[in-house]
């Protein structure tokens, strides 16, 4: 059968250039350890993202999922004849398909569906449009809702009303939210690594590693494009264990200033932390595990978009191990 295709697609499409100056093609690294890379018609510059090891993909706070599939530029009239020759003389897929895929692509039947020699009559002035499945969403069921045939679309032209997965600055914005990496959420913490029973541990985030993150998608091809932006707003604190009492109540921490939590200072120890937590039983011969996951506030714009168009919001965590001792008394 003709699958739908999913590769990379090389640097240059009809002559034209797909990456926009600086980045490169296939995932490669450019010189500064950014990211921008080609999947398929989509660019995606990454060079304003999060990096480091520890970064990680958000997840959305609803169900909702950026799509598995879309619509997009793959060929040139050469190049369609190209790839369908190449199955036919395989005979892999039986007389009738291969006659009903020749009658429609290259010998001109008489519906408005079929095309002459691949519509090589109209190269430089459209491109023949087929599916494209996300990078790691290739067993996803929703991949294969993109089942329309290969169809072409003129320049400037709008694809078919019927086909809901054609690609959009919308659609960028959504694919581009799959490849926003944030950084680590490992909290810093007063006392460190090891902690006493009622005492209370001051948390906070290096507001310099917590600011907003975007990534840009587009198709140089149609000349349209979405950045995506993700924005710390939030940072929620969950102990490990349910002996323990956060700071607030609620142990989410609200951004104050750019700043998430406050850093702890001499002589504050009787104070109780804008940030924290308190445990109230010793973690004994082991540790608790301290999540600490910040939410972060997703919006995109984009060609022909007024204005900044929200997506769900996303989250990422991480934990650390908290020691929790008791305090010793000595009587003398």
């Amino acid at each position: 059968m003709l699958a739908p295709g999913q590769a990379f697609a090389d640097d240059t499409f009809d002559n034209q250039t797909q990456n926009p100056p600086g980045t490169k093609a296939k995932g490669d690294a450019t010189d500064d350890g950014t990211l921008s890379a080609t999947a398929g018609a989509v660019v995606y510059d990454r060079s304003k993202n999060g990096t480091g090891a520890s970064a990680g993909a958000v997840t959305s706070t609803t169900s909702w999922t950026p799509p598995a599939c879309y619509y997009a530029p793959k060929y040139t009239p050469a190049k369609l004849k190209e790839y369908l020759q190449s199955i036919w003389e395989q005979e892999s897929t039986g007389y009738q398909w291969d006659r009903e895929q020749r009658n429609k692509y290259e010998n001109g039947g008489k519906t408005a569906s079929t095309y002459k020699d691949f519509n090589k009559a109209k190269t430089g002035k459209g491109y023949w449009w087929d599916t494209y499945v996300t990078p790691g969403r290739e067993g996803d069921p929703g991949a294969l809702d993109c089942d329309k045939p290969i169809f072409w679309v003129d320049k400037g032209e709008a694809p078919p009303a019927d086909i809901p997965q054609a690609i959009t600055p919308q659609m960028l914005a959504q694919l581009a939210y799959a490849e926003i990496r944030v950084p680590s959420t490992k909290v810093q913490l007063a006392p460190e690594g090891t902690t006493k029973v009622n005492l209370p541990t001051w948390a906070w985030l290096d507001a310099e590693k917590f600011k907003p993150v975007s990534v840009t998608a587009s198709v140089p091809l149609l000349g349209i494009e979405a950045t995506t932006t993700a924005e710390p707003v939030s940072l929620k604190i969950e102990p490990g264990t349910a002996d323990a009492t956060t700071f607030p109540a609620s142990g989410a921490c609200e951004i104050n200033n750019g700043r998430i939590g406050e850093v702890y200072a001499k002589g504050k120890a009787d104070e109780t932390p804008p940030c924290g937590v308190t445990y109230l039983r010793s973690s004994g011969d082991g540790s608790y595990k301290l999540k600490a996951t910040i939410t972060w506030k997703i919006h995109w714009t984009g060609t022909a978009v007024n204005g900044e168009q929200s997506l769900p919001d996303g989250t990422f965590g991480a934990e650390q191990d908290v020691v929790v001792q008791e305090i010793q008394a000595v009587n003398r």
